[in-house]
């Protein structure tokens, strides 16, 4: 096979053709975005090809034909007129602690435009240099202006809940905003683009006519790579990483599927494949956790700290959509956040009531996410976990042998420290089998084993369910009583009912816990 040269870190079109990279062609809906509104908001997870979105609308409209030879836009474009394209990078105003930093880092985003059009000394704030930048281009060229904002809310994220200061850079963002809808009669199209969905009314209040494609199924596939995407286009690349792993293109198929697809940008759509971490792979010919090389974002790990997030609920959740498609800073729990942040995703979508199940994506994003939580709730790390626990488990629990892992468990879990200053959360979590859900979740979960903790059923609901290839384990927990009345439970409670049409072998646990030591003393198996 011919050497694959594939685009990571590179988010130019241009530079992606001309130099041959690996492109899964999608300008026809390029094409349709650039017809569809004037003002248009898109929302999707870090690294999901944003950056290379907004690059590729920027050689569209500069009218650069020539790279765009045998793609998919070129039955869908007669004219390829060149407009005047602004395009703003707004992630290097990340970290602007004060209003006043950010106008300054802002003014400094603007200064290649400035000097492209020219610039006038009374134009002193952002919105003032963005006014006199498009008026200038526009009466230059003759043509209506194009403007392109990508990562429009990093500013803003790092102090979503710093009140006095995220009112400020709000402040600073609106007015740099304000001239496109003053100006609107110049404008030929404006796309924004970031991570997180600000209320129009905080951030673009100017602008009453922005379109918001984010859950707009037409849309649904713009950024990212589709299951057929990745069997036609990438073809060749399962067949390689499949060679490299000696198991046949199927297998592969399977593993890439388990690992990196499972999003879903609205109800009925195609799924999506994570695209940097699937094109790192073929890159690297290895299959990782690639999306969170540079660790779970701060912001987020801090607003699941302010909000309290009980971090074993979040796997299967049903809601309105307007529990997670909802502005950011209107935000009463961190929800908005983690599926915005592409941490959960559509999995269903019931018409009749208009809900959606949440879970998270796939196996990349629940050990990354288990990853960035386990220092945080219990003190753990990753590779205390992997190395001195997790193969051991996971033979046991392979093997059938409930006994053997719960020994394991018991050994290990007799470790495991106190997280300084969290005795108290711990303590309280404790008096209600809280601790040890939390602490089996997480280590189930950095196993890459599918749990539910406080499974709703019929009679109540059931402590831990844990999905193993060919068995579901049921899980009770007492920290009072024994271990054969948590049986019992399982029994009388009807719990195991509802997993008896799986055709998966169906094991009972009953757990007695340690109150003092928060360690498995004792437990029987059914």
């Amino acid at each position: 096979m011919m050497l694959r040269r594939y685009p990571i870190g590179i988010q130019t079109f241009s530079e992606i053709i001309r130099e041959g990279y690996v492109y899964v062609d999608k300008t026809d809906l390029v094409w349709q975005l650039a017809h569809y509104a004037k003002f248009i908001f898109l929302s999707r997870p870090r690294r999901f090809g944003k950056s290379l979105l907004t690059s590729t609308l920027e050689s569209y409209f500069k009218g650069e034909k020539d790279l765009f030879e045998g793609l998919k836009i070129m039955p869908l474009e007669k004219d390829w007129t060149e407009y005047p394209v602004i395009r703003l990078d707004l992630s290097s105003a990340k970290g602007r602690r004060t209003a006043d930093d950010l106008q300054q880092s802002l003014k400094f985003i603007l200064q290649d435009y400035m000097k492209i059009y020219g610039s006038n000394e009374q134009e002193e704030t952002p919105g003032q240099c963005l006014t006199g930048i498009l008026k200038r281009a526009y009466e230059q060229t003759g043509k209506q202006v194009v403007v392109i904002i990508d990562e429009y809310d990093a500013p803003l994220l790092e102090v979503l809940h710093e009140a006095e200061t995220l009112n400020a850079k709000r402040e600073v963002m609106q007015e740099l905003y304000q001239p496109l809808k003053t100006n609107e009669a110049i404008i030929k199209f404006c796309f924004i683009t970031g991570i997180t969905k600000f209320s129009q009314l905080s951030i673009f209040s100017t602008i009453n006519n922005l379109t918001n494609i984010t859950m707009d199924r037409k849309f649904a596939a713009i950024c990212g790579i589709t299951e057929t995407e990745l069997t036609t286009v990438l073809k060749e690349d399962i067949e390689h990483l499949a060679e490299e792993y000696e198991i046949s293109p199927e297998e592969m198929h399977q593993k890439l599927k388990l690992r990196y697809d499972g999003y879903h940008f609205t109800e009925g759509s195609e799924e999506i494949y994570n695209p940097f971490s699937l094109l790192k792979a073929f890159l690297q010919s290895k299959l990782a956790n690639y999306w969170f090389e540079s660790g779970t974002p701060s912001f987020l790990i801090r607003q699941l700290k302010h909000f309290q997030t009980d971090i074993t609920s979040i796997d299967h959740l049903e809601v309105p959509s307007s529990a997670f498609d909802q502005p950011t800073e209107n935000m009463i729990d961190a929800l908005p956040l983690l599926y915005q942040s592409g941490y959960l995703t559509i999995k269903k979508y019931d018409p009749e009531i208009d809900s959606y199940i949440l879970s998270i994506p796939n196996q990349e994003v629940r050990i990354g996410y288990v990853k960035g939580l386990l220092p945080i709730y219990t003190g753990l790390n990753e590779g205390s976990v992997q190395i001195g626990f997790a193969a051991k488990f996971w033979r046991a629990l392979k093997q059938g042998d409930i006994n053997l892992a719960m020994q394991e468990m018991q050994a290990y879990m007799a470790g495991i420290p106190y997280v300084e200053g969290f005795k108290q959360k711990l303590a309280e979590a404790a008096t209600a089998e809280g601790f040890y859900e939390y602490t089996m979740y997480l280590i189930f979960s950095m196993l890459n084993v599918y749990a539910r903790t406080q499974v709703k059923c019929i009679s109540g609901r059931v402590d831990m369910v844990v999905w193993m290839p060919d068995t579901i384990y049921v899980f009770e927990l007492k920290k009072d009583g024994t271990a054969q009345k948590a049986l019992g439970q399982i029994d009388s409670k009807g719990y195991a009912i509802p997993y008896q049409s799986d055709g998966r072998r169906i094991v009972k646990v009953g757990v007695k816990f340690n109150a003092d030591t928060r360690v498995p003393e004792e437990w029987v198996a059914e």
